[in-house]
C-alpha cells in the first residue's frame, strides 16, 4: 500500500531502487511518527476536522502503538511502503474508517520532517547525556593525575613540561566546546515544520502553534517553503555537531596509541583491553583506541557527504534527501559506542611513574631555566642566548622543579571553572520542557 498509489503499480525495478534501504531507517522513526500523529489529531479536532469521541478512540490506539514500538513488538509489514504508512493501516484495521482520517491537512513531506526532527532530538539528548559521562571521567582524572608530570610536545619534539591533569583536562574542555556545537544544532532542530505540508501550506485552519506546544517544540519553522528547505541544511548542522564530538574523542584516541607505544610507555592497559598478534607473543595492540580514531575521523567526514549531497539542490522537495537517513542516523550509535569505549579505557588506564627523570627529557625545562634568570632581573632575549648557548655547549643544568601558577596551568587547573561551563552549556537545553511535553502528550 502507497499513500500515493493512483491506478498504475511502479515497475518492480523502479520501485525496488527508489526505496533502497528507506524501510530500514524507517524504524527509528516509527515512535516519533506517533508521537507526531498524536499531536497532529489533537489539532485536528481542535479545529473540527475530528469529532471528541474520533479524538479519543485514536489516541488510545495510537498510545498502544507507540506501546508496542517500545517493546519491540512493531513491525513493518511487507508491501507497506514506510512507517507512515504501517502506522495509519494499523489503525484504520483495527478501528475503521476513522483512521483513515489522521493524515488530512498534512503532507508525507511534513510528516517526515516533524519525524525527523522529533528524532534527532532526542538523540541529541542522548548524546549530551553521553558527552556529560566521560567530561565527568576526564574531570575526575585530570585531578587524580595533576601532579604527575609528563612532556609536552610541539612538532612531536619534546617541548615544555605538561602534565596528565592537563592532558586530561584538556579533553574535558573540549567537550564543553563541542556541547556548545551541539546546542546549535539542537536549537535548529527544536522547530516545528509541522502544518507545512507539502511545503506550501493547507488550505485548513491548521493551528500550528498548538502542534508546537503539543510536542514541546521551542517555536515553529514559520514559512513552509523554509520548513522544506531545512530538511538537508538540519542534517549537516547536526553532522557538523557529531563531527566536533568525534573530533575530540579520534584526537584522545591518537594520543593514546602514541602513549602507549614502547618509545614513549607513558600509559598502559590491562591485557584483556588490548589485542595481540598471530606470530609476535609480546604485542598488546591498542585495537580500541585504533577503531575509535577511524570512526571518530568518519564521523568527521560526515558533514561535508550531507553538503555534497544537498548541493544546488533548488527549493521545494526532493528524493535525493531519502539517503540523508543512511549518512546520518547510523552516526548516533557509533559515536555513543565510541564515547562509551573511551570511559572504559580511561577507567582502566594506567599512568607511568617519574617520565621525567628520563635524561632525554632534560631539556624540557630549558624555559623554567630561561624564565628563572628573568625573575633575577636578566632581560629575556639574553636569558634565552645564555641557555641556548648552555645547550649547544653541553653544560645546560635543568632545574627540575615546575612552577606554573596561572590559570589553566599545570599548578592551576581550573577544574571548577570548567565544570561551571559545562554546567551552564547543559543548562541551556530544554530537555525538561521536551519531557513534560511528550509525557503529557502520552498520559
Amino acid at each position: 500500500m502507497k499513500l500515493w498509489q493512483k491506478d498504475k503499480a511502479s515497475l518492480a525495478a523502479v520501485e525496488t531502487f527508489t526505496v533502497g534501504k528507506d524501510r530500514e531507517m524507517d524504524a527509528f522513526l516509527a515512535p516519533f511518527d506517533v508521537l507526531g500523529s498524536m499531536a497532529h489529531i489533537t489539532m485536528l479536532q481542535s479545529i473540527g476536522l475530528l469529532e471528541k469521541e474520533e479524538l479519543t478512540v485514536l489516541k488510545a490506539e495510537l498510545k498502544n502503538i507507540y506501546q508496542e514500538i517500545q517493546e519491540g513488538n512493531f513491525t513493518l509489514e511487507e508491501g507497506v511502503e514506510d512507517i507512515h504508512s504501517q502506522v495509519e493501516l494499523l489503525l484504520t484495521r483495527r478501528l475503521g474508517e476513522v483512521g483513515k482520517k489522521i493524515h488530512s491537512g498534512r503532507s508525507r513531506n511534513d510528516q517526515v520532517l516533524v519525524d525527523l526532527k522529533l528524532f534527532l532530538r532526542h538523540e541529541l539528548q542522548l548524546m549530551v547525556e553521553e558527552v556529560q559521562a566521560l567530561f565527568t571521567l576526564l574531570q575526575s582524572k585530570s585531578e587524580e593525575y595533576k601532579h604527575q608530570l609528563m612532556p609536552g610536545y610541539t612538532h612531536l619534539q619534546i617541548a615544555m613540561p605538561s602534565s596528565f591533569g592537563l592532558w586530561f583536562g584538556a579533553y574535558a574542555e573540549s567537550l564543553v566546546d563541542d556541547l556548545t556545537m551541539l546546542q546549535g544544532a539542537y536549537r535548529v532542530v527544536n522547530k516545528n515544520p509541522l502544518g507545512s505540508a507539502a511545503g506550501y501550506g493547507s488550505s485548513f485552519p491548521l493551528d500550528r502553534e498548538l502542534t508546537t506546544s503539543l510536542l514541546g517544540f521551542d517555536t515553529l519553522n514559520y514559512n513552509v517553503v523554509y520548513a522544506q528547505m531545512g530538511r538537508g541544511k538540519t542534517e549537516k548542522l547536526v553532522a557538523f555537531a557529531l563531527a566536533g564530538i568525534a573530533s575530540t574523542i579520534a584526537k584522545m584516541a591518537m594520543d593514546a596509541c602514541l602513549f602507549m607505544n614502547q618509545n614513549f610507555g607513558f600509559i598502559s592497559f590491562p591485557d584483556e583491553l588490548t589485542t595481540g598478534s598471530s606470530i609476535m607473543p609480546h604485542k598488546k595492540n591498542p585495537d580500541v583506541w585504533e577503531l575509535i580514531r577511524s570512526h571518530g575521523n568518519k564521523i568527521q567526514a560526515l558533514p561535508n557527504e550531507i553538503a555534497m549531497m544537498i548541493t544546488n539542490l533548488p527549493s521545494g522537495y526532493h528524493r535525493d534527501l531519502q539517503l540523508l537517513k543512511e549518512n546520518l542516523f547510523p552516526a548516533f550509535q557509533t559515536l555513543k559506542d565510541c564515547i562509551r569505549m573511551s570511559r572504559l579505557m580511561l577507567e582502566n588506564i594506567r599512568i607511568k611513574d617519574h617520565i621525567l627523570d628520563d635524561e632525554k627529557y632534560q631539556y624540557l625545562f630549558s624555559v623554567e631555566v630561561v624564565n628563572n634568570f628573568v625573575l633575577q632581573g636578566t632581560p629575556f632575549r639574553e636569558a634565552y642566548k645564555k641557555v641556548g648557548l648552555d645547550i649547544e655547549n653541553g653544560t645546560f643544568s635543568p632545574e627540575k622543579e615546575v612552577k606554573h601558577t596561572h590559570a589553566g596551568s599545570i599548578g592551576n587547573l581550573c577544574t571548577a571553572q570548567i565544570k561551571a561551563q559545562m554546567d551552564a552549556v547543559v543548562k541551556g537545553f530544554p530537555f525538561e520542557k521536551v519531557e513534560q511535553a511528550i509525557a503529557a502528550l502520552l498520559k
